[in-house]
């Protein structure tokens, strides 16, 4: 790649690394936002659900709308709202204002991820190249949470407010810097029989009650029928989504994208992981801070290890594809991450940081291995004028990932919490720990049948031109016959 090329994939991947550092400042600051706002928990809740709601919930449209209305135009556009949104959350001086601008600046998230992940699929060529910007962006993903867990126990010591203006800053010198780089002819907008708003409602009303009944398994049995009421909500608004779907002249969602089976695989397994991967990366943060009465920072800083998929995700990482392809190393991620998880299974109530690094080096090395290449397996093949929705797709199953990871074991702790002192406690966040494990042995079975499915099609494309070679070599004189013919 060239210079622009690189200057480029650097300013796409400075947007993944803005969403990552944005979520996990957050995520160590909200106790002290609580505090000085004097936000009861609910409110505190709501300030880190509301994102998630904005973003699992328009991910599919933002996807989309990136290649019926433009991939440059969409980035920009939200990349914009992002910074203003981030600063007004920066001016909050109350829950209900944290709230709003959490909320949008999930919403801005939700169209600027997936159009940076089409603009490197449609901008870098089919092959080593796409794949090696696509670990890169995979890699820095991983980065900016892992320091991003740093940066906010920092931050927020100098004052949780600067947890939002820090990103204003870096998003602005990555506005200046898109507005020369991201290419004009980023794909021609293709709106043919008008834009599908009926099926733009039903899609973003689907997933925000969908998103929202994730977010409320963390309540376990507590105000159950609500939850069951959204399921069925969200249920409804998803059928009357398909039935849109298949008579719009236009469709927003093309439905036999998800009859192709690497890609609802790679979606599916990206679910699972991530999912998993924040479950026990949330676990853990309790187990630290409220068992252990390690400080934020200290916690942060503990965490940081499992930023190593920074490092691999573009330097072991391709090389390994290259060598096995992405089933395969997507397969050993998985494996490696069912180690890691259950290796902290039998966690005790002193155990050193010695004993837990083990998990959290392998549990990062799995990060590298399994999420670029399962970004590359869920655009892989997919035509040109849906790379957005292809992302769109991934994004969506990401962000629901991770609320369910974090609900189910929220969820799981909470039912296991029977008891009252360390060794209660300690047991509850066990139980809480098989959560991800369930998951990633899950997504290695996922990931099993990805691999049969590849073999499967090599010994299919490898019977048909033995058949063809065969054949050609079976009669001669007709070949002969038609050179002479051409002659």
């Amino acid at each position: 790649m060239g210079t622009r090329a690189w200057a480029l994939l650097l300013v796409l991947c400075g947007t993944i690394f803005l969403e990552g550092i944005d979520v996990a400042m957050m995520a160590v600051a909200i106790p002290t936002i609580r505090s000085e706002l004097g936000l009861s928990t609910g409110t505190a809740a709501w300030v880190m659900s509301a994102y998630v709601l904005g973003y699992a919930g328009f991910t599919l449209l933002g996807g989309r709308a990136a290649d019926l209305l433009g991939r440059r135009r969409m980035f920009l556009t939200w990349l914009t709202v992002f910074l203003l949104f981030s600063g007004l959350g920066g001016f909050a001086t109350d829950g209900w204002m944290l709230v709003v601008a959490r909320f949008v600046t999930g919403v801005a998230a939700a169209f600027m991820t997936p159009a940076a992940l089409s603009l490197i699929t449609t901008s870098y060529e089919e092959g080593p190249q796409r794949n090696k910007a696509l670990l890169v962006f995979a890699g820095t993903a991983a980065g900016g949470f892992s320091l991003g867990l740093v940066i906010g126990g920092l931050l927020t010591q100098l004052g949780w407010r600067w947890v939002f203006f820090a990103p204003v800053l870096l998003a602005g010198a990555l506005l200046v810097a898109a507005v020369r780089l991201v290419p004009a002819a980023d794909g021609v907008p293709r709106v043919r029989g008008g834009f599908d708003l009926l099926g733009a409602v039903t899609a973003a009303g689907a997933m925000l009650l969908a998103a929202y009944a994730v977010v409320r398994l963390e309540h376990g049995l507590h105000d159950w029928p609500l939850t069951a009421l959204a399921v069925l909500a969200a249920a409804a608004l998803g059928g009357a989504f398909v039935a849109v779907e298949r008579r719009a002249a236009a469709p927003l969602v093309r439905l036999g994208i998800l009859r192709k089976g690497s890609v609802v695989r790679a979606d599916l397994g990206a679910l699972l992981f991530v999912g998993a991967f924040f479950g026990f990366q949330f676990v853990v943060t309790l187990y630290l801070q409220e068992l252990r009465g390690w400080s934020s920072l200290q916690t942060a800083i503990a965490l940081v290890v499992m930023g190593c998929d920074a490092v691999l995700a573009p330097t072991l990482t391709p090389k390994l594809v290259a060598r096995y392809g992405n089933v395969r190393v997507i397969l050993g991620g998985f494996v490696l991450a069912v180690l890691a998880y259950g290796l902290f299974l039998p966690v005790g109530l002193d155990w050193s940081y010695a004993a837990m690094f083990p998990t959290l080096i392998l549990a990062g090395t799995a990060f590298a291995l399994a999420y670029g290449p399962l970004t590359i397996a869920a655009t892989d093949g997919v035509a040109e004028e849906e790379q957005g929705l292809a992302g769109g797709l991934l994004n969506t199953a990401t962000q629901f990932g991770s609320a369910i990871g974090i609900s189910a074991v929220t969820a799981v702790y909470g039912l296991a919490s029977s008891g009252f002192g360390p060794e209660a406690t300690l047991s509850a966040f066990r139980t809480a720990l098989t959560v991800p494990v369930a998951m990633v042995v899950l997504g290695s079975l996922v990931s099993a049948l990805s691999v049969r499915a590849e073999r499967r099609a090599v010994r299919s494309a490898s019977q048909v031109s033995s058949v063809s070679a065969s054949q050609t070599s079976a009669n001669p004189a007709q070949r002969s016959g038609g050179m002479a013919s051409r002659k």
